[in-house]
């Protein structure tokens, strides 16, 4: 469930096709995107065995530890791009305005939390050339534990 008004259009980062944007204002901490409708989650090695992996592995997500949701449907949250510096801060399945955002803003999150321990995403990160490559489970539980506190203070 995405919470504010928003759209989807051409996302402003070369490559990454469409993106989702605020049609309002956000305060930095308050709740931009949360969980509803995950119905089952998947181990990173029942993704990797499923006869449609290749699909499966563009539309997953990591939620906890090993487990991942796969959105074959492509919901309006798919449409949330990858920066190292995003506008959103991705924790245990909810995204949070990771400082005040303006309408117009670009959401997007830091895609190293929602990979596999290791996992290469597909494409580089666009304003870098770095390669995004998923953090370990206690890594990414740490840092956006410590970012969301920072947050909420």
């Amino acid at each position: 469930m995405i919470k504010p008004r928003y759209r989807i259009a051409s996302s402003r980062i070369a490559g990454a096709g469409q993106g989702l944007y605020l049609d309002e204002a956000v305060t930095a901490g308050s709740v931009v995107i949360a969980p509803d409708a995950i119905d089952r989650t998947w181990s990173f090695a029942d993704v990797l065995a499923r006869t449609d992996a290749a699909d499966a592995l563009a539309a997953c997500v990591r939620w906890f530890e090993d487990r991942f949701t796969v959105s074959l449907d492509w919901p309006d949250e798919c449409y949330v791009n990858h920066s190292f510096a995003p506008s959103g801060l991705w924790h245990l399945g909810f995204v949070f305005a990771a400082r005040d955002l303006a309408a117009g803003t670009e959401v997007t999150v830091d895609y190293r939390h929602l990979l596999a321990e290791g996992q290469v995403e597909d494409f580089a990160d666009a304003e870098s050339g770095r390669p995004i490559v998923g953090l370990s489970w206690a890594e990414s539980l740490r840092e956006t534990t410590l970012a969301l506190a920072a947050l909420v203070r």
